[in-house]
């Protein structure tokens, strides 16, 4: 018999259909049940959207209470702003149901944490939807770290060009401290970073400045540029942009004594000291870089959401769980620390 899970999504934004059709095409895993209204509007059309794709009914429920109730329900989906989530998450969890969240886990590192333990008390499963790591070029990428011939990573360098027009930063409360708690790096370099990090390993020590360029008008960060030392000895680099028109693909190279590894988007290249060269991987038709921030296939948050389903029913973690992504957490609270301006240095004149 088939351990089908079902859930429920909470928040109709712009990330929802993504998840919507990335629960339809896991049928044999995930039944989604429902939308909890979060008084926008958009459930109650997303429902109706989610049924045509579904092939079953898809609910609204009118309140997180509702759903928390419900004894059908074995997960949720959280895809709110980073600012709404304690209470929905502590209802939740409560109920016993188990919580697969958007990235960020919250606005900074001290909120994370206090979801993380909520979770971990309630005795749930909390993953977090890092999708890159779903990717075949990065699993390919796992596989050739955790194989040792490699030899040891002296060289990491993390490239997130990305650009955003204007009017994506005057949605109200977009790019604030108060509702996503920073800019370029908690919304779209996370990512990123999440992926750098699962192959590098924490981020001891960084240097870094940020900055919001001429061409946003917001309250946070478009731009960083950060130097990084990691706890195994290599010494690295993190560039991040929100700011660098018309948008390109994110990448992630990895510099070791037998070989450097280059992940862009979907794609690896492999060059081996040896004159060896491999490519592993598909490039991605889109990854949000550019002017439409979801010009990126479900089929990478499909690829999490069958993961937790399967994580949940067997009792072993998901494929990011709450503590791993508290690892970029603290890298972007570093950086942003260090980028306080009163530490900047200024060249002596001639």
């Amino acid at each position: 018999m088939q351990n089908i899970k079902t859930c429920v999504i909470v928040g109709a934004g712009m990330v929802a259909k993504t998840h919507v059709l990335a629960c339809a095409a896991s049928p044999e895993k995930i039944r989604l049940k429902g939308i909890v209204d979060g008084g926008s509007g958009r459930a109650r059309a997303l429902a109706a959207e989610a049924s045509k794709h579904s092939g079953h009914d898809v609910i609204v429920y009118s309140s997180v209470e509702d759903a928390a109730r419900d004894a059908d329900v074995d997960f949720a989906i959280i895809a709110t702003p980073p600012n709404a989530r304690i209470d929905i998450v502590g209802q939740l969890a409560k109920a016993g149901k188990h919580i697969l969240m958007e990235k960020p886990v919250a606005r900074n590192t001290q909120e994370a944490d206090g979801l993380v333990a909520l979770c971990r008390e309630a005795g749930v499963t909390l993953g977090i939807i890092f999708q890159h790591r779903i990717r075949a070029a990065s699993q390919k990428a796992r596989d050739l770290v955790d194989g040792g011939t490699l030899g040891t990573l002296g060289l990491c360098e993390i490239s997130v060009p990305w650009w955003r027009a204007q009017s994506y930063y005057d949605e109200p409360g977009r790019g604030t401290l108060a509702r996503d708690g920073g800019g370029v790096l908690i919304s779209q370099a996370i990512h990123t970073i999440d992926l750098a990090l699962s192959l590098t390993g924490p981020v001891a020590r960084v240097q870094a400045m940020a900055a919001t360029t001429r061409f946003h008008r917001m309250e946070t960060e478009d731009y960083v540029s950060a130097g990084l030392r990691f706890k195994n000895g290599a010494v690295g680099s993190l560039v991040a942009s929100t700011a660098s028109f018309p948008g390109a693909a994110e990448s992630i190279l990895l510099h070791f004594d037998n070989a450097s590894l280059r992940l862009a988007s979907g794609l690896l290249h492999v060059d081996w000291r040896d004159g060896r060269q491999e490519t592993f991987g598909g490039a991605a038709a889109g990854t949000g870089g550019g002017a439409d921030p979801m010009a990126f296939t479900h089929e990478w948050h499909q690829g999490v959401f069958d993961d937790f389903a399967d994580a949940i029913s067997s009792g072993r973690p998901p494929v990011v769980t709450g503590e791993a992504a508290l690892l970029s957490h603290r890298l972007i609270d570093a950086i942003i620390n260090s980028a306080d301006p009163g530490k900047e240095v200024e060249p002596q004149d001639e």
